[in-house]
Formats: C-alpha cells, structure tokens, sequence
C-alpha cells in the first residue's frame, strides 16, 4: 500500500487529506469521513482494510490540522463549530469531493463515501447535497438533517447504526427512512439490537455511556458495506 499527503487550500485552511492506494492506473476510491477526533489510526486501518479489497482511500482532513486523544475539547469544539453552520459544511464536503475527483490517481467517475460518527453525519449531508457519487455509507453516524433546502439525492445511502446510540434516537432512524424514502433514491438501513454509539471502535471502552465497541455489530456492518461497496462498483 503507497500513501501521500493531497493538499487543499479551503477558506484559509489547509486541509491535508491523506491518500492510500496501490501503484497503478486511477482507481475507484473511497472518500473516508473520520469520527470527531479526525484523522487518526483507526481510520488508517480501515483504509488499510479497504485498499485490501482493491479500493484507493482518501482520508479526509476537514479541520485543517490533525487532532489526537490529548486535543478531545478542541476536537469537539472544532466539530461544533461545523455542526452549527450546516450550509457551510456542505460547501466544504463538496469542494473535497471536487478536489478528490480532480486528482490523477483517483477515478473521479468512481467514488463513494464512508464516514463515522460525525464522519458518519457528513456523508449524508454529502448526499443530501445532491452531490454526483455513486454511494455514501454511514456508521453510526449522526442523523439529523441540516435543515437547508432538500435537493435531489443521486448516490445510494447505506447506514449502519447501533439501535441503542444514545445520539441517535429510534425517531431519528424513521425519519431519516422517511427522508430518503421521499427523495426516491435506493437506501438501506441496518440496525444492530442492543448496540449502542462507536462499535467500530475497538478503543471505546464504554468510559462514556452508551458509547462502546461491539465486535459483533462491527463486523456485520463491515460485511454489509463490502456487498454495499461491491454493488457499486461490481
């Protein structure tokens, strides 16, 4: 697997996405939205897990600068900053997914997304966007629309939620059904009983309620997203 730092100057920032992939001609890619904390080991083994089935990965930098563990207040503030102005998020995801298709290793005909927690929210709101992209997948991501004008939905939508997230209510599972159901585009659901908010997550410990790994739910996800994945791409 090769790896290389894209850059991309948004709004004053520098946004470094890091991208992963094999030596050969441009590939279907997957554009990785990572949780709260932003780039960090556990996006890079996903995309490590992902390149194994022949995907280039683009982990996606939307704060401008990497945060650890040690930086969890700023992360979250960082996150709240984006989270309060939904129309200017959007315009962030799609100058990523633009500058993602501009590049010569990736095939910008073939992409799709995947995000986590608030990773997990910025995929939606990337197809909600009326973005051109084959498929968003969403893990345990949050569901709340951004309350901006709907346009039409073009990419397939997956999510992959815990039924017990305490982020997440059941109310918000039906109606974001409902939402995709009235933009008429091809979605799908899957709820994992007695799960709650991170099970991808092999570092929650369970420290924060209702925020805790599941091996289980974690590796039915997974195997639900690669048939997602293998759907779109054959």
């Amino acid at each position: 697997m090769t790896g290389r730092t894209i850059e991309q100057l948004f709004e004053g920032s520098t946004l470094a996405h890091e991208h992963f992939g094999v030596d050969q001609g441009p590939q279907a890619t997957i554009l990785l939205f990572p949780t709260v904390m932003g780039v960090t080991d556990l996006e890079r083994g996903f995309a490590r897990r992902l390149v194994d089935l022949g995907y280039a990965v683009l982990l996606v930098d939307l704060y401008g600068r990497h945060f650890g563990p040690a930086q969890r207040d700023e992360a979250f503030a960082a996150m709240g900053a984006l989270r309060g102005d939904r129309a200017a998020l959007r315009a962030r995801l799609i100058a990523v997914l633009e500058h993602a298709g501009s590049q010569s290793e990736i095939d910008g005909q073939r992409l799709a997304a995947i995000g986590f927690c608030f990773g997990g929210q910025c995929v939606l709101d990337l197809a909600r966007s009326g973005a051109d992209i084959a498929g968003v997948a969403s893990f345990h991501g949050l569901f709340d629309p951004p309350g901006l004008e709907p346009l039409p939905i073009k990419a397939r939508v997956a999510a992959f939620h815990g039924w017990d997230d305490p982020l997440v209510p059941p109310e918000a599972v039906v109606s974001l059904g409902a939402e995709l159901t009235a933009a008429g585009r091809d979605w799908q659901i899957h709820a994992y009983g007695h799960v709650g908010h991170g099970f991808t997550n092999p570092g929650a410990t369970g420290s924060s309620p209702g925020i805790r790994f599941d091996e289980q739910a974690a590796h039915r996800a997974w195997r639900s997203c690669d048939d997602f994945l293998t759907d779109l791409f054959g």
